[in-house]
């Protein structure tokens, strides 16, 4: 396949769009606030087997029917005759007006976070625009490119931050503090999600002077911006026309936040190790760190916390924890990759996707023999007891670790990062044949 040539943009563009969103609670949206919830569900990564069989219970056209298509979540052009279908029967609609969207998420009266929802222009990260901080795997990437390929379209954005405190963060903050919103929904975790729509000119022109010069960063999304590109490089070169080779796979589906308004919250991601029981792990982790004892996973939490990274918690089997720390300088020098910088090479994820699991457990970070479990230690440790092996319990990186290395052109290892709060899907999505 050659090469295609890739359009540049010019700087960070934020385009309207005409948003697809379900008709529940529709007219007045705010009214329907319940009925709005129960077909949205959280980011397809975080949505288990049984959070599906949930989420359908709940209400049988959840958006999750999209995002995760059939009893073995592949079945892509599943999801597309169910777009399709909702599309022509009223189950979803396109909004007439192409627009930005402002998004706010709150907990009773604390406002968590306000962005924007829109359509970005694509962007090398050679440019400078969109910078990812973490790797990804091709595993995930195949699999959200064979959905956006077969759905053509765009199903939940990712998350990019940026540092702002504009002209268009004012203006944000101006339309969730004094509009109605165009739709509501209250989820069950606690959190209210509420959406307005940007249309006039002159307030998008506010938002395009004030944005283009910045960068952005993907804070959740990898996989989904990895896919994003790959689409457009698939439809570039498939173009027989080049005035055909553009369309709507230069741009992908994002919520933008001003990060110095609304800084978002970092949080850990654990991993699970099946068929390593705790007791092999900490015995072979004995040649290459300090290994300490607690007597419950409370207690072993509270020393992770305290003692600063690099740090790993093991749990499994029974109610004993064990922490491991100081790593051994001259074992750890030499699993380093040649060229890592010392800050990525001190990160607890680095540290453990390039020591820990290959040289001292014997074991590769990838997706078919590690899992990972967002932010929860005990979902972690109860994946660990059901598959005879041992849970990883991990700080969160800090914040400007990550943009450090972001901006230097270094990435941290797959799933070191989740950014929070994330945004719900089924809010509003992007279809290619509307924009």
């Amino acid at each position: 396949m050659a090469n295609p040539e890739l359009p540049v943009p010019d700087g960070l563009v934020l385009r309207p769009f005409h948003g697809v969103r379900f008709t529940a609670g529709e007219p007045g949206g705010v009214h329907g606030a319940e009925e709005t919830a129960k077909v949205t569900s959280p980011p397809y990564d975080l949505i288990s087997d049984d959070d599906v069989r949930e989420l359908l219970a709940i209400h049988p056209n959840n958006v999750v029917r999209l995002i995760l298509p059939g009893s073995d979540r592949h079945h892509y052009a599943q999801a597309r005759d169910t777009l399709r279908d909702w599309l022509r029967s009223g189950v979803l609609a396109a909004d007439p007006d192409p627009a930005v969207y402002v998004y706010e998420q709150s907990a009773g009266d604390r406002v968590l976070q306000r962005g924007l929802i829109g359509a970005v222009a694509l962007a090398d990260p050679g440019t400078g625009v969109i910078l990812p901080h973490e790797h990804v795997m091709p595993g995930p990437v195949a699999d959200r490119l064979a959905l956006m390929r077969t759905t053509e379209s765009n199903l939940e954005p990712i998350f990019l931050v940026y540092e702002g405190g504009g002209p268009a963060t004012r203006l944000v903050d101006e339309i969730a503090a004094s509009r109605t919103p165009l739709v509501q929904a209250d989820t069950t975790d606690g959190l209210r999600h509420r959406l307005w729509t940007i249309t006039d000119p002159a307030e998008l022109a506010v938002l395009d002077d004030d944005l283009r010069p910045r960068q952005a960063l993907i804070a959740d999304g990898h996989h989904r911006y990895a896919t994003y590109r790959a689409l457009q490089a698939e439809r570039r070169t498939e173009a027989q026309d080049p005035a055909a080779a553009s369309g709507p796979w230069d741009y992908g589906l994002v919520l933008l936040v001003d990060s110095s308004a609304y800084p978002p919250d970092l949080h850990p991601i654990h991993r699970v190790i099946p068929g390593l029981p705790l007791g092999q792990a900490v015995s072979k982790a004995k040649g290459a760190c300090q290994v300490h004892e607690y007597g419950d996973l409370a207690e072993g939490m509270a020393a992770l916390a305290e003692v600063g990274d690099p740090a790993y918690l093991l749990a499994g089997e029974g109610d004993a924890c064990h922490l491991l720390t100081k790593p051994d300088p001259l074992q750890l020098a030499h699993a380093m990759p040649h060229g890592a910088s010392p800050r990525w090479s001190a990160l607890n994820t680095s540290i453990l996707a390039e020591f820990l699991l290959p040289k001292v457990w014997g074991r590769q970070d990838d997706e078919h023999t590690v899992r990972i479990v967002h932010h929860d230690p005990h979902a972690a440790v109860r994946q660990a007891r059901e598959t005879d092996g041992t849970a990883v319990i991990l700080n969160p990186l800090a914040l400007s670790e990550v943009l450090a290395l972001a901006a230097g052109g270094e990435r941290v290892p797959r799933k070191s990062t989740s950014f929070g709060p994330k945004p719900r899907t089924g809010l509003v999505m992007r279809t290619f044949a509307t924009g």
